[in-house]
């Protein structure tokens, strides 16, 4: 890509399959931009993609908006993106 951002943009995809009710999408975004926003920092400057890509298990996390899945969401994607920015 020959011009990239002067800095970092962010989209984030929940799939209505992954994540059924409106309550869970909008949770797992929030969390998706709070954790960019934490790392933005140390990542590269361009556009980036965070893409939910598999549910989490149901049977874990039976409400639709739990503080079990945010704290789960929280923690996985701060370990992504500090993979991504190292």
């Amino acid at each position: 890509m020959d011009d990239l951002p002067a800095k970092v943009w962010l989209g984030c995809v929940v799939p209505k399959r992954h994540a059924r009710r409106a309550v869970t999408r909008n949770l797992l975004k929030r969390q998706m931009r709070g954790a960019f926003h934490r790392h933005a920092a140390a990542l590269p400057r361009g556009l980036w993609l965070l893409r939910l890509r598999a549910p989490f298990p149901a049977t874990e996390f039976v409400s639709a908006r739990s503080a079990a899945l945010a704290a789960a969401a929280h923690d996985e994607l701060d370990r992504l993106l500090a993979r991504a920015a190292a």
